[in-house]
């Protein structure tokens, strides 16, 4: 339990706002907030499939870590590799980061059409993507060629976010369900492999995590500032002070698909 230092949620604030948010390092929250990891352990099983695959592409790849790590534990790398990032300081570290194994990362937005020829990779793959473009995935995957993926599901971290925003409804974040999913990728033209769900536990130790966590993944409560929830996040900070840590649930889904071979 923290001692009630004077001053001490205004330092924390501060320090939460300090942090740097770009990229997707989540190394800073080590002993401010934990997250429980899928039972599939992604990055790995995708370090596999880099090494099987001869040109692969990474959608959305933030600051290009997961591919850094999957790529370092690769037995061999694939002859073509291509990574795609929207956010320019994201795009950025995913160059500097990937660039010495062979990466090209290009600046796309993540509504804009891929600028990769159709059948150009036998792999494609993204972690959290913000929403697969499924038809221009099935479109740059050879026939044959497999869509690998961990996406984000519904009403991951309601919990924290309606501390903000307060009660939303069912349909919040509806799209995200895997079942739903399924079915565009089915619409665009993809067989589903495999597709696992998992609900994991997350617990925020003190309110400069919480701060950092809303200004990195900022879709969660999208106008958020500090200023703004200035009382809201007081009010959670004395609760966690009081209790110990806020304990939300993260929403994950393995996806695997397939681009058939006939037409």
């Amino acid at each position: 339990m923290h001692c009630r230092e004077p001053h001490r949620f205004e330092a924390l604030l501060a320090e939460g706002v300090a942090v740097p948010t770009e990229g997707w390092d989540f190394s800073w929250f080590k002993g401010r907030a934990t997250e429980q990891r899928p039972s599939w352990g992604y990055a790995v099983s995708l370090a596999d499939r880099l090494t099987a695959a001869t040109a692969a592409l990474d959608l959305q790849t933030g600051g290009g870590e997961v591919l850094h790590f999957a790529l370092g534990r690769a037995e061999k790398t694939p002859a073509l590799l291509a990574a795609t990032e929207g956010w320019p300081p994201n795009a950025a570290k995913a160059t500097a980061l990937l660039r010495p194994h062979g990466t090209v990362v290009v600046a796309v937005p993540e509504d804009a059409p891929l600028p990769f020829a159709d059948g150009a990779f036998d792999l494609v793959s993204s972690r959290h993507p913000v929403s697969p473009p499924w038809a221009e995935i099935q479109r740059v995957l050879e026939p044959g060629g497999t869509y690998f993926a961990q996406h984000v599901g519904p009403r991951s971290v309601f919990e924290l976010v309606e501390q903000f925003l307060g009660p939303l409804g069912p349909e919040i974040s509806a799209d995200r369900h895997p079942d739903h999913e399924r079915a565009r990728a089915e619409a665009a033209g993809l067989e589903i492999v495999d597709l696992r769900a998992e609900r994991l536990r997350v617990e925020f130790h003190d309110i400069a995590a919480v701060v950092h966590f809303l200004r990195k993944v900022i879709w969660m409560v999208p106008d958020f500032t500090v200023e703004a929830y200035e009382d809201r996040l007081r009010a959670l900070h004395e609760q966690i002070e009081a209790e110990g840590p806020f304990v939300a649930h993260s929403t994950r889904h393995l996806f695997e698909a397939r681009k058939p071979h006939h037409r």
